[in-house]
């Protein structure tokens, strides 16, 4: 008789050394990444590690004496927390505490300085025209400077100001001059300049000859102080430009992709922040342009954006310039070609995800609907924290001893099988949350403590769960193996539902709630993901393994599947029953 053909069962049982070896794999790898990152323990939040707490002021804008209100405070706390939190998970609080303040709480391990940056200067976003520009307390020197370049999809190229160090593009062609006047002075007046080759760059806006007096004064006066203007200095690269007015030519600090500072004098804001509907990073396959930053703007700023692009189109490089202008720093200058009407547009320039990221968020949330000031600036210790984190802790450890107690007492030899499990399912979360801090600026607080802590009776049920499905086979009458195999399909499609409908809370909760929730929810959902894969490539195998052990195939009474104690019936044993009488035999019916 042929042999019965191995489905994915008996293959799954012969070779359980397979998804061992699958899960040891990657624990190795994960803890590999861990030490070659340097960040060998997981980013504790502000209550635990301690940090520093801002309290911001809301101030009315010139001329709306009733912007302090609830809807724009709760619009401000959005902008800054989807800002400072990227991800949601970084653990920076941002909350609003009575009517005119904002509280930002950044933890220990962040760039607290980026962190104040990006709450304290969103207030005013302007797209400017390029007026004159050079670099800052150096001659500038002859570099190789992007072209921009439009398709009638809407794209511009450009390369990253402030906070980028991109390089130009390949599509760039060199000009002696470096960065020169781009566009005229408000009120008639037109710009003029020179270049020759290895000069330093220069711009003089000359007054047009139909000019008022006025006017050519306040060039002059404006010309005067971007001589004087020097980046180079911190005090200047804060102040210049900041309070400019958007109907008025301004002055303005910004870094070039050498790291320099360049200084600028820009045109009257041609389009608002709040004209910019959407911006995100996007990695760009189709023109091998890498990362690049794509805008989409309001009905309103469609127009407004088309009409400069298609002025600054008619000028030629390097006089068709653009500065997106944050709080009077510049954080990007690109070029135009052609003037794009089609309500989007694309900037490129070499980015790194993260300049492309950080540009991304500067356009998209970088208009909020108030002007904040800094209250203050205080600093928060970890002491009451680290006794709460150690009171966990040591709660952690009880939990987990009594959850050991009771796998000894009650199931005894499968212990071997669960605490094991156990422990790989520690080493990964531990490991896991040590990469995600660096990775996506996750912070272990106070409620993902009591997330993890949580997790490890989800983590215990499934074990349990499966090893009542292998007992329910041996009180069957089955032996050890077949009794294994027939629990796992059972078992496993209880631990999967289980598992999701934890994961589905998880999820609902990360989405709805904000904060130090957020974190509790985000442990709770990546450790139940973590259960399925420990059950899988870890529990199954290894029980595999261990029932073709004497020590547990015989049901030794210390291997927690002695029949004799499980109650089990009689062996099963198949009979086949004759159809009909035998010669020689009486039917049994007639007997």
């Amino acid at each position: 008789m042929a042999a019965p053909k191995r489905g994915r069962s008996g293959s799954a049982q012969s070779k359980p050394w397979r998804p061992l070896a699958l899960i040891l794999i990657a624990i190795v790898a994960l803890t590999g990444g861990m030490f070659a990152s340097g960040q060998t323990t997981p980013r504790l939040g502000i209550d635990l590690a301690g940090g520093t707490s801002i309290t911001l002021q809301a101030e009315n804008e010139p001329g709306q004496p009733n912007a302090i209100n609830k809807t724009n405070m709760d619009t401000a706390v959005a902008i800054m927390n989807r800002r400072v939190n990227g991800l949601g998970v970084s653990e920076t609080e941002v909350q609003t505490q009575g009517t005119k303040n904002i509280i930002v709480n950044i933890p220990r391990g962040t760039n607290s300085a980026e962190a104040r940056k990006q709450v304290g200067t969103t207030a005013k976003l302007y797209f400017r025209p390029v007026l004159a520009t050079e670099v800052s307390g150096a001659a500038a020197t002859a570099t190789p400077k992007p072209s921009a370049s439009s398709s009638p999809s809407g794209k511009a190229t450009g390369k990253p100001k402030a906070t980028s160090s991109s390089s130009a593009s390949p599509s760039a062609t060199a000009t002696s001059q470096g960065r020169a006047v781009t566009d005229a002075l408000k009120a008639g007046s037109t710009p003029s300049a020179t270049a020759s080759s290895g000069t330093k760059a220069s711009s003089s806006p000359s007054p047009s000859a139909s000019g008022s007096s006025a006017a050519s004064d306040g060039a002059a006066k404006l010309q005067a102080q971007y001589a004087a203007l020097d980046c180079t200095k911190k005090s200047v690269q804060t102040t210049a430009g900041k309070d400019a007015k958007a109907s008025e030519p301004t002055l303005a600090c910004g870094k070039n992709s050498s790291g320099q500072w360049q200084k600028y004098i820009l045109g009257p804001a041609a389009v608002d922040g709040t004209d910019v509907k959407k911006a995100q990073a996007v990695f760009n396959t189709q023109t091998a342009a890498g990362w690049t930053v794509t805008m989409e703007f309001t009905g309103k700023g469609t127009k407004k954006f088309a009409d400069i692009t298609g002025q600054l189109a008619q000028k030629q490089s390097p006089q068709n310039q653009f500065a997106i202008v944050l709080d009077g720093e510049v954080v990007s200058d690109p070029y135009v070609k052609q003037a794009l009407t089609g309500g989007n547009a694309e900037i490129s320039g070499n980015f790194t995800q993260e300049e492309a990221q950080s540009l991304a968020n500067m356009l998209s949330y970088g208009a909020l609907p108030l002007s904040f000031k800094e209250q203050s600036v205080t600093t928060v210790t970890a002491a009451l924290g680290g006794e709460q984190l150690h009171a966990g802790l040591i709660a952690g450890a009880i939990g987990l001893a009594l959850v050991v107690i009771y796998l000894l007492v009650f199931y005894r030899g499968l212990s071997i099988v669960a605490i094991p499990s156990l422990l790989v399912s520690a080493i990964l979360t531990y490991v896991i949350m040590a990469l995600l801090g660096p990775a996506i600026h996750f912070a272990l607080n106070l409620p993902a403590v009591c997330g993890a802590i949580v997790a490890i009776g989800i983590t215990a049920d499934s074990f349990i769960v499966f090893f009542e499905r292998i007992r329910d086979g041996i009180r069957e009458g089955r032996s050890l193996r077949p009794a294994v195999e027939r629990a796992w399909p059972r078992a496993r499609r209880t631990i999967l539902v289980s598992d999701f409908v934890s994961f589905l809370a998880a999820a609902v909760l990360f989405i709805v709630t904000v904060g130090k929730v957020q974190g509790f929810a985000f442990t709770l959902g990546l450790t139940t993901v973590l259960d399925v894969v420990v059950v899988f490539l870890f529990t199954k195998p290894l029980m595999t393994i261990l029932a073709r052990r004497k020590f547990f195939a015989s049901g030794h009474k210390w291997s927690g599947l002695d029949p004799k104690g499980l109650g089990a019936k009689a062996p099963l044993r198949r009979t086949r029953r004759p159809s009909g009488p035998v010669a020689g035999h009486a039917d049994p019916k007639e007997a």
